[in-house]
This record gives structure tokens, sequence and C-alpha cells, in this order.
């Protein structure tokens, strides 16, 4: 029983991944060019550091969260592993 729920939360986000992906990239890149343009028209050095900080950041932001994905996706099936062994033993106690 708990493993056809499992199974099917794991279809569904093995479904949503690709289009998760894509909209994080298309606003990743949208985001990043609203700073670039941010930075281009700062006219102070302030405004400019500024500009230039939130740029690095959301970079060093977007860059993570894909390392994140791939090594979530490196370890899906350790992970998988894992929760089947846990069910089990979950229910051969009880």
């Amino acid at each position: 029983m708990f493993d056809d729920m499992v199974n099917v939360v794991v279809e569904v986000i093995e479904d949503l991944l690709p289009a998760a992906l894509t909209l994080v990239t298309a606003l990743g890149m949208i985001w990043c060019i609203v700073l670039g343009v941010k930075f281009a028209k700062a006219e102070e050095a302030q405004d400019r550091d500024k500009a230039k900080a939130a740029l690095r950041n959301a970079i060093i932001g977007f860059v993570l969260i894909f390392v994140l994905i791939a090594v979530l996706l490196a370890l899906e099936p350790q992970l998988n592993d894992w929760l089947q062994s846990q069910i089990t033993s979950y229910y051969s106690s009880n």
C-alpha cells in the first residue's frame, strides 16, 4: 500500500522535473538579464556596486540550484533504495 503511494509521488516528481528545470532556467536567465541591465544603467558607483553584487549573488544562487538538482538526480537510486528498506523494516516490525 505504502509502496504504491511512494511510487506515485516519485513518478509525479520525475514527470514534473523537466518542466521545473525549464522554468527555473528561463526565470534565472530573465532575472540575470534584468540585473545586467540595472548594472549597465547604473550611473553612480554605489548603485553599480549594488547591481554587481545582486547579479553575482543571482548567478551563484542559480548555479547552486542546478548543482543541488544534479546531486539529487545522481543520488536518486540510493535514496529510493534507502526508502524501500525503511518501508520494509517498518512493515516487518509491525
